[in-house]
């Protein structure tokens, strides 16, 4: 176990360091080979670098342009990390461009991409007169993360000026969740205060009570609880049903009617738009540290020798803050789940963060 707590010193002594400090250079036509991480689609290279600034491993990123011939990679973000901070090698590429995480800076995503697609994640669509108008309807609707809108001259002459507004999470969604002895997760309690969840959940939930059909989305949530946060986050969900065996929390969209009925395993409920989950010790910790948005806390009854060590490279790559937490994170600026080229559309970012 003392190893245990010198792994997780360190992991926040790289975290201070690699938060300390604004650095904006961009190498054009330069590549950072190896060291990736994961990749994630991205239209240019300052999304790219704002989605390197908001995972908690990544140190720098090399940006695939629409320029790039050496294969049919367009619009591919990779997120990279070593251990001393800086890249492995620096190699000129023409069609790449590379630069470093700006985790102490704010995101504004102020430019528009023209012939670029933001393919999905559509909830709602309105005619504007032109993109600008466009982006202030993103900008001015809560909801609202980014848009593409299609302009005059676009083919299809049924859906011209239409304005698509999309959605993406803000709030964090915990990628795998099972059962295991002697441990206790939660959220960070800013998370939700970010969210405006300002006071505690009015859980309108209906116990052993399925909603069968009507599903949008299917995610992984801790509790009922969790669903419901969930829920009440995405702009299309009117209810839902959590499966307490699975952990699989089915959000649904249908405005004319609810229908239920008798489960062993379900539990239903109703959106709420301003709560929050309760706090504790860990959660309070958590929630102090910048970089924390869920959490795991192992008891003195865990014992588990794949696991703990599963859990110490956990720790080492996502920057604990305390010896027994675990502090994964999630990238919650906006992602459009695709990037793809499209005449005659303009698509851009909600103005919510730039003065």
């Amino acid at each position: 176990m003392n190893n245990f707590f010198v792994h997780v010193n360190v992991s926040l002594n790289i975290s201070l360091f690699c938060s300390s400090a604004c650095n904006p250079n961009i190498l054009e036509n330069m590549d950072f080979p190896g060291n990736d991480i994961t990749f994630l689609y991205s239209p240019d290279v300052n999304h790219c670098q704002l989605l390197c600034t908001q995972h908690p491993s990544c140190l720098f990123f090399t940006f695939i342009r629409a320029d790039w011939t050496h294969d049919d990679r367009h619009f591919h973000c990779y997120l990279k990390s070593t251990p001393s901070g800086d890249p492995s090698a620096q190699t000129p590429v023409q069609g790449a461009t590379s630069g470093f995480s700006l985790k102490s800076c704010k995101p504004c995503l102020s430019e528009v991409y023209q012939n670029i697609d933001f393919y999905g994640a559509d909830y709602r669509a309105l005619f504007t007169g032109d993109h600008e108008e466009c982006q202030r309807v993103c900008t001015q609707d809560p909801v609202c993360q980014f848009f593409t809108f299609a302009q005059d001259n676009f083919s299809n002459t049924k859906i011209r000026y239409k304005c698509h507004l999309k959605f993406s999470w803000t709030v964090p969604r915990t990628p795998v969740i099972e059962r295991k002895a002697g441990v206790t997760s939660g959220f960070s309690h800013k998370t939700y205060q970010t969210q405006q969840f300002d006071k505690a959940c009015q859980r309108k939930l209906f116990p052993n009570t399925d909603i069968p059909g009507r599903d949008i989305k299917s995610l992984p949530a801790a509790s009922p609880e969790h669903c419901q946060i969930l829920c009440s986050t995405h702009p299309r969900c009117t209810y839902f049903t959590y499966n307490r065996n699975t952990f699989d929390c089915h959000l649904k969209e249908y405005t004319h009617e609810m229908v239920t009925r008798e489960s062993d395993t379900g539990t239903s409920g109703l959106p709420h738009r301003s709560c929050q989950f309760d706090n504790n010790t860990c959660q309070k910790t958590c929630t102090e540290d910048p970089h924390c948005q869920f959490y795991t806390y192992v008891d003195e009854t865990f014992f588990d020798r794949k696991t703990t060590s599963h859990l110490l490279i956990c720790c080492i790559h996502t920057f604990c803050n305390l010896m027994t937490t675990i502090s994964p994170r999630v990238i919650t600026i906006p992602a459009p789940p695709k990037v793809t080229r499209l005449t005659n559309v303009v698509s851009g970012f909600s103005l919510k963060n730039c003065t």
